[in-house]
C-alpha cells in the first residue's frame, strides 16, 4: 500500500516550503502600524542565514480593511516593501486575508458589528471582495508563493466548541472565497488556514470538512498545538494529526507547531522541534512553518501580550535577534532536507493498514459524539505502538471503502465498525490478510459492547457477556502469557500491560473459543489472544483493550503493545525493511526518484544509545555525507539519524 506523501512543489522545485509565521517584533499583530523596513530585513535575515526561505505573513484585518468598502494603501505599500525585502533574499511569502483572531485574541473590524461571517451574504462579500483585492495588489509579486483565506477560522468566525456552523455552509463560504482569489488570475497555490480543525482529524464537528473543502484547496494546513502527560505521545502529535489530514488528498504542510518557551528550557525545546520536524516528515508533511519568528519582550503591555504574557516567547528568534534553540533545530532539518533532495523523495510503501473508523467523522444515527475522542486516542496509541515496531501504517479509513492490499489489518480498541467494513474484513482473512482487533466495551453505559455483528464468526470463538453489564478488569495489570508460539513470541513468555480506563471501559471480554485456538492467556487463565483460520489468512482477537488502556494512561510509552505487533507482522509475513531491537528507536524508509533509500532512525530515549539496525530486505547503512559504512549507528538523546541504504535496489 502506498502511503500519502505529495509535495506542494512542481517536479522542478528543488526545496519545500520551510519557514516561519511573521509578526515583526516591533508591532506584533499591530506591526503595520508601526512598520520598520530595516528592522524587518534584520529579523528575515536571520531566518535566511539559517536556511529558511519562506514566511507566512498577515493582513491584520482591522487595519488593512478600516472600512466596508476600503482598502488602506498606506499599509498595502508597507507590506509591499516587505515582499521586496524578501524577494531581496531570495525567499517568499504566503499572505493570510482575513486576519480576527490571532494569539489568543480576536479582533474586528470596527464595521463588522457582530454580523456573521457564514451566514451574513452582505459579510461573506466583503471578506471576499477584500481578498480580491488584496490578491490583485500582489499577485504579481515574486516573493508571493501561497495564500490563506483565514487565521483559525473555527475560533474566529464563529466558536465552535459553542456553536458550529454547518459544513454545507462552512464548505460555500471556502467555495466564495477562494475563487475571490484564483478570480483575479492568481496562480498560486491557496488554503483556508483553518488549521485542519475539523471532524477528520480533530473528532469534532467545527463546521470545516477536509473533504468537502478539498475541491477548494490545493494544501492542507494542520496547526498542531495539542499537550499531553505522555513525552512520546506529544512527540508523534503533530505526525498524527499530519497523517489524519491526508484525506483530502491534498498535500499536507504544517502550517503552526511551536511553543513558548516560558514553558519549557531551550533544550527541551529544541528537542520538541526536532521530534516535530521529524516525525511529520515520516507521516507525510512536506512542508514546515513554525510559529513564530520572534520574541516580543517590548510588548507586554499590548495586546495579547498583555493577558497572554507566554504568547511573547513562542519566537525561534529572541526579541533581539538571537537564534533559539528551535531556530537551530530548523536550520539542521533544512540542510538534511538539501541533502537527501527531498522534495524528490516520497515515503516507502507498507503491507500495515490502520483501520480508521467512520464513526471518527461521521455522525451516524444515535451515536454519540463523545465516542470521538476514545477513537482518536486509540488510533494514536496504535500508531505510537505500531512506529515501535518498525511498522509504519497507511491510514485506511473506513468511510472511503478498505484497500484489499494489505497484508495486516490493524483494528485497535474499536468497537464502532459499518457492516460492510465487518464483511469486508473476514474477506481479507479468508484471501490471505491477519486481521487484527482488540476488544472495547466503550468508555460510557449506554449499549456497550461491540457495535458490529457476529463477532463470534470473525474469530471463531462465543462471546459470555451478560446484557447490559462490562465484565471489569480488576487487576491494575493484564498478564499475557502466551501458551504456544506465536510469531516472534515463544510459548512460556509473558506480556505485561498497565490497565487505565473509567468504571465503562476498564473491561475485557470473556470468550470460549469454537474454532479458534488460544495462543494467550490472563492471569486467571481465560482466553487473552486467540487465532482463528479463515480460509488463506486468519483474524487475531485480544479480549483486552490495550491501546485504550495505554492511551488514557500518563507516561506509559514504550509498552508491550509494540511487542505484540512485531508478531502480528510476523504472523502476515510482513518483512520490514528496516527494524531495531529497542522501542525506543523507530525505524523508517523514505525513497528518492532516483531508487536512493534514505533510513531515518528517531529517538524517543532521554540518552545516546548505540543500536544495530537489522536490514531485513539486504543492504548496508552508510552514511549519507561521509559515505562510510556501518553496522551499529549511535543516536542522541532525542535524536535523529539519517543513512543511506545501499546494495540494494528496492525493499
Amino acid at each position: 500500500m502506498q502511503r500519502h506523501s505529495v509535495h506542494l512543489t512542481d517536479s522542478d522545485a528543488t526545496q519545500p516550503w520551510l519557514g516561519a509565521n511573521f509578526w515583526s517584533r516591533t508591532g506584533g499583530p499591530l506591526m503595520w502600524r508601526s512598520y520598520d523596513p530595516a528592522v524587518v530585513r534584520q529579523e528575515l535575515s536571520v531566518l535566511h542565514e539559517h536556511g529558511l526561505g519562506v514566511t507566512r505573513s498577515f493582513f491584520y484585518w482591522p487595519d488593512f480593511h478600516p472600512e466596508p468598502h476600503r482598502i488602506d494603501e498606506v499599509l498595502c505599500d508597507r507590506f509591499r516593501d516587505f515582499l521586496d525585502a524578501h524577494h531581496e533574499l531570495g525567499m517568499g511569502s504566503i499572505p493570510t486575508f482575513i486576519v480576527g483572531h490571532m494569539s489568543g485574541e480576536n479582533w474586528d473590524p470596527a464595521w463588522r458589528h457582530a454580523r456573521d461571517l457564514y451566514e451574513d451574504v452582505w459579510m461573506v462579500g466583503r471578506q471576499a471582495w477584500f481578498a480580491t483585492e488584496m490578491t490583485r495588489r500582489f499577485k504579481d509579486h515574486p516573493a508571493v508563493v501561497g495564500w490563506l483565506i483565514s487565521n483559525e477560522m473555527p475560533g474566529y468566525g464563529r466558536i465552535y466548541q459553542q456553536n458550529p456552523p454547518s459544513a454545507e455552509v462552512v464548505t460555500a463560504w471556502a467555495q466564495f472565497m477562494t475563487q475571490a482569489v484564483r478570480a483575479t488570475g492568481a496562480t498560486q497555490p491557496v488554503s483556508l488556514g483553518d488549521g485542519a480543525w475539523g471532524i477528520e482529524v480533530t473528532g469534532r464537528d467545527s463546521g470545516f470538512s477536509l473533504r468537502d473543502t478539498a475541491a477548494y484547496v490545493d494544501f492542507v494546513g494542520p496547526h498542531v498545538y495539542r499537550t499531553e502527560n505522555d513525552r512520546t505521545r506529544q512527540h508523534y502529535n503533530a505526525a498524527f494529526e499530519c497523517e489524519l489530514a491526508a484525506v483530502s488528498g491534498k498535500p499536507v504542510v504544517l502550517e503552526e507547531f511551536g511553543l513558548s518557551t516560558d514553558y519549557v528550557s531551550d533544550e527541551h525545546a529544541g528537542h520538541y522541534y526536532r521530534q516535530t520536524l521529524h516525525n511529520s516528515l515520516l507521516a507525510g508533511a512536506t512542508g514546515w512553518i513554525a510559529w513564530n519568528n520572534t520574541d516580543y519582550d517590548e510588548l507586554w503591555d499590548q495586546s495579547p501580550y498583555d493577558h497572554h504574557g507566554f504568547e511573547m516567547h513562542f519566537g525561534i528568534t529572541d526579541s533581539s535577534g538571537r537564534p533559539k534553540a528551535p531556530l537551530r533545530e530548523l536550520a539542521a532539518f533544512g540542510d538534511l532536507l538539501q541533502r537527501v533532495d527531498f522534495a524528490r523523495c516520497t515515503r516507502a510503501g507498507t503491507d500495515v493498514a490502520l483501520v480508521v473508523p467512520a464513526f471518527l467523522e461521521r455522525g451516524y444515527p444515535y451515536s454519540r459524539p463523545a465516542d470521538r475522542p476514545s477513537i482518536f486516542g486509540s488510533l494514536r496509541q496504535a500508531y505510537i505502538a505500531a512506529r515501535e515496531a518498525d511498522l509504519p501504517p497507511a491510514f485506511v479509513r473506513e468511510a472511503d471503502g478498505l484497500p484489499r492490499d494489505g497484508k495486516l489489518y490493524l483494528v485497535p480498541s474499536l468497537r464502532q465498525l459499518t457492516t460492510r467494513t465487518r464483511r469486508d474484513l473476514e474477506a481479507f482473512a479468508r484471501a490471505g490478510a491477519t486481521v487484527y482487533l482488540s476488544y472495547f466495551s466503550g468508555d460510557h453505559p449506554a449499549t456497550r459492547g461491540p457495535w458490529f455483528h457476529d463477532l463470534d464468526g470473525l474469530f471463531g470463538v462465543k462471546l459470555q457477556l451478560s446484557y447490559g453489564l462490562a465484565e471489569p478488569i480488576v487487576d491494575d495489570t493484564v498478564e499475557l502469557r502466551f501458551t504456544e508460539d506465536f510469531g516472534t513470541l515463544r510459548a512460556g513468555q509473558t506480556l505485561e500491560f498497565r490497565v487505565g480506563g473509567n468504571a465503562d471501559s476498564r473491561a475485557f471480554l470473556p470468550v470460549v473459543p469454537d474454532g479458534a485456538s488460544v495462543v494467550a492467556t490472563d492471569a486467571q487463565g481465560r482466553p487473552a489472544l486467540l487465532r482463528h483460520r479463515l480460509g488463506r489468512g486468519e483474524t487475531v482477537l485480544c479480549t483486552y483493550p490495550l491501546e485504550h488502556m495505554a492511551a488514557v494512561t500518563a507516561r506509559i510509552n514504550p509498552e508491550n503493545t509494540y511487542r505484540l505487533y512485531e508478531a502480528l507482522a510476523d504472523v502476515a509475513g510482513i518483512c520490514r525493511e528496516v527494524c531495531i531491537d529497542s522501542p525506543w528507536v523507530s525505524a523508517d524508509v523514505l525513497v528518492h526518484e532516483d531508487g536512493r533509500r534514505f533510513a531515518w532512525l528517531v529517538s524517543q530515549a532521554d540518552c545516546e544509545l548505540t543500536v544495530e539496525p537489522r536490514l531485513m530486505t539486504g543492504g548496508r547503512l552508510r552514511h549519507p555525507v561521509s559515505g562510510h559504512e556501518a553496522s551499529t549507528v549511535t543516536v542522541a538523546p532525542f535524536g535523529v539519524t539519517v543513512m543511506e541504504i545501499c546494495g540494494v535496489s528496492a525493499a
